[in-house]
């Protein structure tokens, strides 16, 4: 039995302890988007539905679909070539997915030529957790406080809160303003190349030059907004997926002890929410019939908002090895 094989078995039985739910774990049908308002603006939020009822992306969507598979859940939160910078709100009940804002204003990630907004489906594993307190033997820095980062590589592009079940393949080691912000690289597991990616080193073989544009992507994507080229630990080697299922496991132990209480979800530095419905040994667990819960408004998607023009504009980077 293979390393890899073990962490993933150490994983799945942590995480039924944890859950008090007896949920299969082959399940894309049954989870849904609530749409708040309308994208592109302050109050747009994206809740998760597990047949109908809210659920946290961050806490109660379990980390695997198919244990014995192997296949993970993962929550999109960017789809391939768009811009808008959203993700899981860590500090909301139940964590709807928002836009991020930077002085008060949307945040759109600029287009660095030849890269047009994100290049692959990005999201974030459920049930991880990049613990801000503990450093990393081999970066040498600290986690940066968010859900363990995935770059989806499929061809069909995602939506803003689909879960979608995806193997694992590899990860890289960003160093993003003196912290680690891990890159886990996976592949729907519908996509049709899906058989034949196993691993990193399958990657260049039936995608070449993706792992290189990543390493692209993530160094330059701030350049336009006045901040330093971002580096990566290890050389900006995309690490195998042994490495990879290593790391997850490290991120599911820091969530476990987050959303159990072990470690302390307000602290001077952040904020975070761990109310959920699912988990009955966290002190976040909430019943349904709570007003925290019950006051979660419905539906009222809207046409989205007007982008900037300027969000379209191309820049040109110096540093950029194409």
């Amino acid at each position: 039995m293979t390393s890899g094989t073990n962490t993933v078995q150490r994983l799945d039985q942590q995480l039924r302890l944890l859950s008090s739910s007896s949920r299969p774990r082959s399940m894309a049908s049954q989870y849904t988007s609530r749409l708040i308002g309308a994208a592109n603006t302050l109050e747009h939020r994206v809740y998760i539905e597990q047949n109908g009822s809210v659920i946290s992306p961050f806490h109660d969507i379990p980390l695997f679909a198919d244990q014995n598979q192997g296949i993970f859940n993962m929550v999109v939160e960017v789809p391939r070539w768009t811009n808008a910078k959203m993700e899981i709100s860590k500090e909301e009940a139940f964590n709807p997915i928002k836009q991020d804002i930077k002085k008060g204003k949307l945040r759109f990630v600029r287009n660095c030529f030849p890269h047009h907004g994100y290049i692959w489906n990005y999201g974030a594993f459920p049930q991880t957790w990049e613990d801000p307190t503990q450093s990393h033997a081999e970066t040498k820095a600290r986690g940066d406080n968010d859900p363990l980062d995935v770059c989806e590589i499929g061809e069909q592009v995602g939506y803003v809160g689909q879960v979608k079940q995806v193997k694992v393949l590899g990860i890289m080691a960003l160093l993003d303003e003196g912290e680690t912000d891990w890159k886990v690289i996976v592949v729907d597991v519908q996509d049709p190349l899906a058989s034949k990616l196993n691993d990193i080193e399958d990657v260049e073989r039936h995608l070449p030059g993706l792992i290189r544009a990543t390493n692209e992507w993530f160094r330059i994507y701030k350049i336009p907004d006045g901040k330093p080229e971002n580096t990566f630990a290890f050389s900006g080697e995309a690490k195998n997926k042994k490495y990879a299922m290593e790391i997850i496991h490290e991120c599911n132990e820091a969530w476990r002890r987050l959303i159990t209480g072990d470690s302390p979800a307000r602290t001077a530095s952040y904020d975070l929410s761990i109310r959920n419905i699912t988990i009955q040994n966290s002190p976040g667990f909430v019943v349904r019939s709570d007003p925290s819960y019950t006051n979660i408004p419905p539906d009222s998607r809207l046409h989205p908002g007007p982008i900037d023009p300027s969000v379209s504009k191309w820049f040109y980077i110096s540093s950029a090895q194409v």
